[in-house]
């Protein structure tokens, strides 16, 4: 949905300019088609037998990266050791790095905490998709936890990987020191260390390997996503609705007040009025081996990735649980997959506002704030019917940090 939108967004935007335009696109897609009816400067045709998540070595992810400047035959020259070592039964890196993860995850180590060197850092947003979407359905898989705030070695509990990648000529030795602490404390560590950010596309292809693997040992299909579809499906019927009425199906919360108002899908009834007591009861099931969800619809900026990022050390120094984070709608389409599908051992907090100023797209009733609601509004759902725990605080006059007060007190013993 979100590409159709913003396409027509940009058009408009662009003056209907075809020649501002690009299109990567599988061959036969509509958005083919389109593109060469508004005369698009390009289309690049990728292999429609290549999922979107194991794409990045393709034309969707090379295609970027030129017109980044980066040269690419360089890249795939780089890429190609790794490629081949991976060919081997025995001295695979693929191979071996997906058994660790495919056996830690079926003996209860299903959290894969993901850290990283400051050069190296967005890995693990691409990480985070490909092994969320390939491992998480049936309610199997593996949660990969990207960006977790740090903690004391004795916070971890007995359900975590840690994967340690860092860049040689990096200042590492705050996170040796953290590494070595995890694996005095029991903790299994994988150590990767890249000689140059050169090397990434090596990292790309053995990760693709291991995931692969992985989901093998896990024993379901790393190249199907039966659970993505779900939540675009509720969010269509209330965009659906909107287009006809011209409103948002109405939603009654069981608890609010100028500041916030609490909804929750699930068939947990929430007895408290008092938010802190809502909050308490919520984080209440994060017991030992589940992992609580901070699904945030509001801005991406470095003061809301901060409060985020408290929230998340509060939850991890009280209950000892792994904690994730995605800002929507983005997260839908990479560790939703594992939300909705992998273990039922989710607790889940999504935090949504109406958008001020909102931005209207072109054609259409729902603006984009409508419809990022309704995608926050469909997905919860759709958790929720899955057996996850679920919980929605909608902003009125309060903001981020009033609810980081609210979550840091219920926490409190």
């Amino acid at each position: 949905m979100e590409p159709e939108l913003l396409r027509a967004y940009f058009w408009e935007l662009a003056g209907k300019d075809g020649d501002r335009f690009v299109a990567v696109t599988d061959p036969g897609s509509k958005l083919e088609k389109l593109a060469r009816e508004h005369g698009y400067h390009a289309i690049f045709l990728g292999d429609p037998a290549i999922g979107g998540r194991y794409s990045v070595l393709s034309v969707f992810g090379m295609v970027p990266a030129a017109m980044m400047g980066i040269d690419v035959e360089a890249f795939f020259a780089a890429t190609q050791p790794l490629v081949e070592a991976c060919k081997g039964d025995t001295a695979n890196p693929g191979l071996i790095l997906g058994a660790i993860m495919g056996e830690a995850a079926v003996s209860g180590r299903d959290k894969l905490t993901i850290q990283t060197s400051p050069g190296l850092e967005p890995i693990g947003a691409w990480l985070e998709q490909l092994i969320a979407e390939s491992t998480g359905k049936h309610g199997k898989g593996i949660v990969p936890v990207d960006v977790e705030p740090d903690a004391p070695a004795a916070d971890y509990g007995s359900d975590r990987l840690f994967a340690l990648l860092t860049l040689d000529g990096e200042d590492v030795s705050r996170l040796t020191q953290q590494a070595d602490a995890l694996v005095a404390a029991g903790q299994p560590m994988v150590r990767i260390t890249l000689a140059s950010k050169d090397l990434i596309g090596q990292e790309f292809f053995r990760w693709e390997v291991a995931t692969a693997f992985a989901g093998a040992v896990i024993g379901i299909d790393p190249f199907d996503q039966p659970d993505v579809e779900d939540a675009k499906i509720a969010t269509r019927k209330l965009i659906d609705k909107y287009e006809e009425s011209g409103a948002l199906a109405p939603e009654t919360p069981f608890h609010q007040d100028a500041a916030m108002a609490f909804s929750a899908p699930g068939d947990h009834m929430f007895a408290a009025t008092n938010p802190v007591e809502i909050l308490r009861d919520h984080f209440a099931s994060a017991e030992p081996g589940a992992y609580v969800g901070f699904l945030v619809y509001l801005e991406r900026n470095a003061e809301h990735e901060a409060a985020v990022a408290r929230m998340r050390q509060a939850v991890v120094e009280a209950k000892g649980v792994a904690t994730v984070a995605g800002f929507g709608p983005r997260f839908l389409h990479s560790t939703g997959q594992a939300y909705k599908g992998g273990p039922k051992s989710g607790v889940f907090l999504e935090i949504t506002r109406t958008p001020n100023p909102d931005v209207p797209v072109p054609g259409r009733k729902a603006s984009f704030g409508t419809v990022q609601l309704a995608q926050a509004r469909g997905d919860l759902d759709v958790l929720a019917a899955r057996g996850q725990r679920t919980l929605r605080i909608h902003l009125n006059t309060g903001d981020l940090n009033t609810l980081e007060t609210l979550v840091a007190r219920s926490l409190q013993n």
